[in-house]
C-alpha cells in the first residue's frame, strides 16, 4: 500500500539514541479494510479504496450501506482512495495496519486543520501594524490599500484581505516515523501535523 487512512492522538515527546527530546506526534493508522478495487479497465486507472473507523447504522444511508455490503463492512467514518501497487493482489475485505511502516521511513501527512473563524489581515497573512501615529485614525490593524481608483477600477484576484482562517486541507511534507507500536497501531511522526486531535488524517508513503 501507499498509504493509510488514521486519526491523529495527540503531541507528546520521546527520547531517541543519543538522549535528545524529538517532538513526536501519535497517529493511529488504520486498521483499514479494502472496501472497492478500482482498476484500468473499469474506471480507467487503478487505486485501492480504503475504509476506516465505525459509525451509527442510522447515519449511513442506503447507497453506502449498500456499496460497503460487497467488501463485509457495516459501516465506515471516512473512505478514500490510494494508489494501488502493480505486483500486489488485492481483495475485497483485506486489512491494512500500521505493519506497513517501518521506523526512519519518510510520509507526508494530510489532514484538516483547525479553523480559526474570521480573522483580520495581521493574524491571517502576518500584516504589521500600521503607525499609531501621524494622523492615522485608529486603522491600525486595517491592511492598507488593496487598489488603483481609476483604473483598473476593481480589486485583483488573490489580494490578501480579512477572511476565514483554517479548516482547509494541508500536508506536512517529509515526516519522519521515529517509532512504531505495532500492538495498537500507533506511529510516532517527528514534528507536528495539522488538525485537531481525533481528527482523520491520510498517512502517504513517499
Amino acid at each position: 500500500m501507499y498509504g493509510l487512512i488514521g486519526k491523529k492522538i495527540k503531541m507528546s515527546q520521546i527520547f531517541n539514541a543519543e538522549g535528545h527530546v524529538v517532538p513526536v506526534t501519535l497517529v493511529q493508522a488504520g486498521p483499514c479494510v479494502v472496501s472497492q478495487i478500482k482498476t484500468t479497465d473499469t474506471d480507467g486507472y487503478n487505486s485501492v479504496q480504503l475504509a476506516f473507523g465505525e459509525k451509527s447504522k442510522r447515519n449511513t444511508n442506503k447507497p453506502a450501506a449498500g456499496h460497503l455490503k460487497k467488501a463485509d463492512i457495516e459501516s465506515a467514518k471516512v473512505l478514500a482512495e490510494f494508489k494501488s501497487l502493480d505486483t500486489f493482489e488485492y481483495k475485497l475485505g483485506q486489512k491494512f495496519d500500521s505493519s506497513i511502516f517501518h521506523v526512519g521511513e519518510i510520509v507526508d501527512v494530510r489532514s484538516k486543520s483547525k479553523g480559526k473563524g474570521f480573522a483580520g489581515v495581521i493574524k491571517r497573512h502576518n500584516f504589521s501594524r500600521q503607525d499609531a501615529t501621524h494622523g492615522n485614525k485608529h486603522t491600525e490593524r486595517a491592511p492598507g490599500s488593496i487598489g488603483q481608483a481609476s483604473w483598473p477600477s476593481r480589486v485583483f484576484k488573490g489580494m490578501k484581505m480579512a477572511g476565514r482562517k483554517g479548516s482547509g486541507n494541508v500536508t506536512a511534507q517529509n515526516l519522519e516515523i521515529v517509532d512504531i507500536d505495532k500492538e495498537n497501531n500507533l506511529l510516532y511522526v517527528k514534528g507536528a501535523i495539522p488538525g485537531a486531535n481525533n481528527a482523520p488524517v491520510f498517512i502517504v508513503k513517499k
